[in-house]
């Protein structure tokens, strides 16, 4: 499969890199599984904050509010019960609830080369031979990044992070830096654009290809 390629300048490529179809041509036949995979990750980065309090943990309620018998009204013993104002909450959150969700590795792997595909397919995906943040400038990578049309939120994967890329794209909002060996299928659904450099497609290629 051949795909838009640009060379470290912005300009187009004389010869078009070829992507592998294993990893970027596969047949869609489970739809479902970029749906478990993409909620997956989701949950997977949820943190657990919410808390509430039981009855026994709010202060106050100590003291009967009246006598057992002889007011007319219901029996209470505190203040402090589910069905009054200020008291517990029963069956909320405690803070030790799991929210994670396993997804076995053949599954992963193979959402991520579907997720791939659907973006090869949508003509999301361009290659450029390498990307070089000189001196970590932001404004030379908006440069860049206009010169080969990647647009709105843009995925670009690099074999190695340097610290002038990082420092360079971590200015600009809609632009997510990953190493090759990270790509999720999550940022690949979410991108408008997807830039691989050269190496990084033949490391996604060497991690993905080749498996049924």
């Amino acid at each position: 499969m051949a795909i838009a390629t640009y060379t470290k300048a912005g300009a187009a490529a004389p010869t078009a890199a070829k992507l592998d179809s294993t990893v970027f041509g596969v047949e869609i036949k489970n739809h479902d599984l970029l749906k478990q995979a993409y909620v997956a990750y989701l949950s997977n980065g949820r943190e657990n904050l919410a808390v509430t309090k039981t009855r026994g943990l709010i202060s106050g309620g100590g003291r009967k509010p009246w006598k057992q018998k002889g007011t007319g009204r219901a029996r209470f013993g505190s203040s402090r019960n589910p069905i009054w104002r200020g008291g517990g909450i029963v069956f909320g959150p405690t803070g030790e609830e799991n929210y994670t969700k396993q997804m076995n590795v053949k599954a992963k792997r193979l959402a991520i080369r579907q997720s791939l595909t659907v973006a090869a397919t949508a003509n999301k995906v361009v290659v450029i031979e390498d990307i070089v943040a000189k001196d970590g400038k932001t404004a030379e990578l908006v440069k860049l990044l206009a010169k080969i049309k990647a647009t709105k939120n843009v995925l670009l994967v690099v074999e190695h992070k340097t610290d002038e890329l990082v420092r360079a794209s971590n200015n600009i909002q809609q632009v997510k830096l990953v190493q090759a060996q990270y790509v999720n299928t999550y940022d690949v659904l979410n991108a408008d654009s997807i830039v691989f450099t050269k190496v990084a497609v033949d490391v996604v290629t060497k991690w993905l290809g080749g498996e049924k």
